[in-house]
């Protein structure tokens, strides 16, 4: 999906150097599989809760995929 759709679906964009993730609040059932998954990336105590680059972007990547409710998008630059 392009960015600008996924902004004009309400989604959030917190961008990175090699990849940009976008989250939507409203959308996210709370599994906790990207807290869980990388708490360097993920970490909802701390302001931006989303920090792309504190991760390589594959392993972002593949955090992204576990996401259940489609809250949590990306995109490869």
């Amino acid at each position: 999906m392009k960015e600008d759709n996924l902004l004009s679906l309400g989604y959030r964009k917190y961008c990175g150097d090699n990849i940009d993730i976008f989250f939507h609040q409203e959308m996210c059932e709370h599994s906790g599989n990207c807290v869980n998954g990388s708490h360097k990336v993920f970490d909802t105590e701390r302001k931006p809760w989303i920090i792309a680059d504190n991760e390589h972007y594959e392993k972002i990547k593949d955090i992204i995929h576990t996401c259940p409710s489609g809250a949590l998008k990306y995109i490869i630059k």
